[in-house]
């Protein structure tokens, strides 16, 4: 109970200073994280460690994604690339479509790209089509956020519904066939979510451009084709490694999947996709790489995405490391809730300490011995369970949640409106895709 309740107290800091006292998020993050460690009396050194290592951990995995996929943006937008792609994809979806385009595209996407790669790859034409569309930031960041979200707990290949398949032994295939179209229903709730709720909220997708100067960049601007590509290897490249990685092996086990291994790393593929972005403008200004440049620009924006991001990742480790999840865990175990208990226990472990793919493993190995006795021991019975914990492993994002940081920066959100969009929105999809999941366990278990 303690932990619980220094937990929301942490919790609640990090909203009131962030917002009413405008103490910057990145200290509001690592003092929320040093005073949850302290209070809970965690051992001096180990909150130490936990902090350098889930603050390193984190920009390790996502901090040059997030430089690489800014810089692209910055290209595309300053090239009037952006603007030309987000032409033609209101042409093809319409004005009224937006945030479906979005949350479907970003349903796709994060099959095989984890889902914070996805949004920084897509931020920029996400801005564009916005702005030439002439909406709020808010409902189409929030659309696209959760698209990427069904899929990265619901769809293998993703490495946590895979983890937890190959933990309850579930068979890959049918866990595929079923939370496809349970991942559609929750990707709908979330397209109302986003259109009846975030798209309310106002967020201008770039403040200092102006129609007049959004058809002067369009005049030298690269086709929506050119504009594409810096966008599309990246995707190309990882989804060829996701295919790679398959168990099956389908290309191999020698140097073509090494080759793809290295070339489909996000990072990897990023970069190459920053080298596609300099060939973009038209005429290059002298200087446009330097620190004065649109390099430059770049970087100054990605800073303070990256610290943050870095603090929640902090954050969310001393959380884990407190072995609050493993007390709440035990305890939920105990219950006999049927495929809720799976939801419960994830849900739980994925609010508590942030990470979505941990929340699914844990869950798994909790739940593992318990199907005979809940009654989920078969081929379809197993692959519900999986499902459950991906649906769980949704609930909620929030302040501890690196995709939290990663969404809410990239999109102009300040954190009490995070709280109000993405924490509420993850929600809504994760109980859809869990009351989905009851009503099938009903009939098939």
């Amino acid at each position: 109970m303690l932990l619980v309740i220094v937990l929301i107290a942490c919790i609640l800091f990090i909203v009131l200073s962030s917002t009413k006292f405008r103490i910057h998020s990145f200290l509001a993050l690592l003092f929320a994280a040093l005073a949850f460690g302290l209070l809970t009396g965690m051992p001096l050194p180990e909150i130490v460690q936990s902090l350098n290592t889930g603050f390193g951990n984190t920009l390790g995995y996502i901090g040059i994604v997030i430089v690489a996929g800014t810089i692209i943006g910055v290209f595309l937008e300053l090239s009037g690339g952006a603007y030309t792609l987000a032409d033609r994809v209101l042409k093809i979806v319409g004005e009224k479509h937006v945030h479906l385009a979005m949350g479907i595209i970003g349903w796709f996407v994060s099959i095989p790209v984890f889902s914070d790669s996805g949004f920084v790859i897509l931020s920029p034409l996400n801005k564009a089509v916005s702005k030439r569309a002439k909406i709020s930031l808010a409902g189409t960041a929030i659309a696209l956020s959760l698209g990427l979200t069904s899929t990265h707990c619901l769809v293998p290949p993703t490495p946590g519904p895979i983890a937890a398949a190959g933990i309850l032994q579930a068979n890959l295939g049918l866990a595929i066939l079923i939370g496809v179209p349970v991942s559609l229903i929750a990707l709908f709730a979330g397209w109302l979510f986003a259109t009846r709720v975030a798209s309310k909220v106002s967020i201008d997708p770039n403040p200092e451009m102006s129609e007049e100067d959004i058809i002067s960049r369009m005049k030298e601007a690269p086709s929506p084709s050119r504009a594409l590509m810096p966008i599309f290897l990246p995707i190309l490249l990882i989804v060829l490694k996701s295919i790679c990685d398959f168990p099956s092996n389908p290309l191999g086990t020698g140097s073509v999947k090494s080759f793809f291994d290295f070339i489909g790393e996000p990072t990897v593929a990023l970069l190459l996709g920053v080298l596609i972005a300099f060939f973009l403008p038209s005429k290059r200004q002298k200087g446009i790489f330097s620190e004065s440049g649109w390099v430059g620009k770049a970087l100054m924006s990605a800073s303070t995405i990256i610290l943050i991001t870095g603090a929640g990742g902090a954050f969310g480790k001393v959380l884990q490391n407190s072995g609050l999840a493993d007390i709440i865990g035990k305890y939920l175990s105990d219950l006999n809730i049927g495929i809720w208990l799976a939801f419960i226990i994830a849900a739980t472990l994925k609010t508590t300490q942030g990470s979505s793919t941990v929340a699914l493993i844990t869950t798994s190995s909790i739940i593992a011995p318990l199907l005979p006795a809940l009654g989920f021991s078969s081929e379809v019975g197993r692959s519900l369970m999986v499902l459950a914990v991906g649906a769980g492993a949704m609930v909620v994002s929030h302040a501890n949640d690196s995709f939290f940081w990663v969404v809410t920066q990239m999109s102009n959100m300040d954190v009490k409106t995070g709280y109000k969009l993405q924490s509420l929105g993850s929600l809504v999809l994760g109980i859809t895709a869990g009351m989905v999941l009851w009503i099938i366990s009903i009939f098939l278990k």
